[in-house]
């Protein structure tokens, strides 16, 4: 594909950069957007983008500087996305202008002008629901790509009376008009989550939750035997938008997120299956299909004084650093980090790990009766005198890949059973730092946003972005 090689050589290139190694020497970052949400906290206010500092050199280092609330109650932010990214790095006249946030619930999409003003962001457009119903009989938005094309693609869960449905939106990158399903007509997966392009191999390969009326209101866990939580890939040619292979994970019940390796050959890479507690490679087979095995399964606990007798670890995030050396997931509810080398993709190799609070901490509600993997339950986290409620759930890494960002809500409804404290106490985002060399995990004890201390109440603050693209936002062609 020769839109690298032009790009490397353009006087004036597009957004973000020609390769993932060209992006790990971009600069370090200096804010980070992230949404915090109201909806079932108790505060009747609107979610809001929140701007924080994260430039050590800052006065206002680790604070935040700014927050642009959203003109609708209980939209449930969650993830967000690009107008553009290094997908158009070959076209000059795209930018990265504006931060798309879908809602989870509400579906709303609210398109944020991160440009003028980068410190204080403000509301461009507002795609309603109605246009989305009308147009792609989907609801219930998750993760947002933007395309070489130059459009948005964003994943749904449902149709918008709350049945599954595994469909995408294509929205126009520049007037943000709803274009219709990129998917063909009635061609959608039985349900929907994350995704991931890449286009060399015409691949694109999407996840699943589950339907939106069961996971709505919390988790039951009689909605997983009854097997209405999702345990597929779908696998679907780019170029024809139909979907042509489904995979199913062994022992892989509700895969998450998921990430190709970056280097735009690739072909394979690795999803989390949460309530599996594993993660499990894809890869590309000598057939030419698509096929997946297990690589790390994370040992469930056996418990006394939580809902089950049996506390899975929860992998609800993961993360790939840039040069495809490292795999990073955070266990939300035992409360780990961890960092894997993957320099054999086959055989990740745990490298680093560190505890920030979680469900199994010593002097909570939970006994751990029994354990594979730690001889005594961890110390409760506190950093700058603040006890941290909840565990690890999203996490960003800086381009170069020596620090981490962790935010510690993972859903409104789920963190509200789950971690009932994390509702009364706000989330945290923290800072680690990490060793790239030897691997190994370190908390930054400087830094701290306690979203408890918010204006309007304790706030659930979500997915990390920056301004200028990262692991998780770019893709490469």
């Amino acid at each position: 594909i020769p839109i690298v090689s032009t790009a490397t050589k353009c006087g004036k290139c597009g957004p973000g950069y020609p390769s993932p190694l060209e992006a790990m020497k971009g600069p370090r970052e200096e804010l980070v957007y992230l949404p915090c949400i109201y909806r079932n906290t108790g505060t009747e206010a609107p979610d809001y983008l929140a701007t924080v500092d994260v430039n050590p050199k800052s006065p206002q280092y680790s604070q935040v500087i700014h927050r642009l609330p959203m003109p609708n109650l209980k939209d449930e932010l969650h993830h967000s996305g690009w107008n553009t990214c290094s997908s158009c790095f070959g076209d000059s006249t795209k930018s990265r202008t504006k931060l798309l946030l879908p809602s989870l619930i509400s579906s709303r999409v609210y398109v944020v002008d991160v440009a003028t003003e980068p410190r204080a962001p403000k509301l461009h457009k507002v795609v309603e629901p109605e246009e989305i119903h009308a147009k792609c009989d989907l609801s219930y938005l998750h993760t947002s790509h933007c395309l070489a094309s130059g459009e948005v693609m964003i994943s749904a869960l449902g149709d918008p009376r709350g049945n599954g449905k595994g469909g995408f939106v294509l929205l126009d990158g520049e007037t943000f008009e709803v274009k219709g399903t990129w998917e063909q007509p009635g061609g959608a997966a039985p349900m929907g989550y994350d995704f991931w392009y890449q286009p060399r191999h015409n691949v694109m390969i999407s996840t699943e939750w589950a339907a939106p009326n069961v996971l709505r209101d919390g988790f039951n866990p009689a909605d997983v035997e009854a097997g209405l939580y999702g345990q597929h890939l779908y696998v679907w040619d780019w170029q024809r938008h139909e979907r042509v292979q489904t995979l199913t994970l062994q022992d892989g019940l509700i895969p998450l997120e998921i990430r190709f390796l970056h280097n735009p050959a690739a072909d394979q890479g690795f999803v989390g299956c949460a309530l599996g507690s594993n993660i499990q490679r894809f890869y590309k087979n000598q057939g030419g299909t698509w096929s997946v095995e297990k690589v790390i399964q994370v040992p469930p606990k056996k418990v006394k004084g939580w809902i089950l007798p049996e506390m899975p670890s929860l992998i609800t995030d993961i993360l790939l650093s840039l040069d495809d050396r490292f795999l990073y997931f955070s266990n939300w509810l035992h409360g780990d980090l961890r960092q894997y080398d993957i320099s054999d993709p086959k055989r990740p190799r745990l490298v680093g790990q560190i505890f920030l609070g979680g469900s199994i901490v010593k002097g909570g509600p939970v006994q751990v009766l029994e354990d594979q993997e730690l001889k005594c339950q961890p110390e409760p986290l506190v950093v700058k005198g603040k006890r941290v409620a909840g565990g690890p759930q999203m996490i960003q890494l800086s381009l170069d890949g020596t620090r981490l960002y962790v935010t510690t809500s993972l859903y409104s409804a789920w963190d509200k059973q789950f971690y009932p404290d994390l509702i009364r106490e706000g989330s945290v985002m923290l800072q680690i730092d990490v060793d790239t060399v030897r691997g190994g995990l370190k908390l930054n004890p400087n830094f701290l946003v306690d979203f408890g201390k918010e204006p309007l109440g304790p706030a659930l603050a979500h997915e990390l972005r920056y301004p200028g693209g990262d692991c998780s936002s770019d893709i490469w062609l």
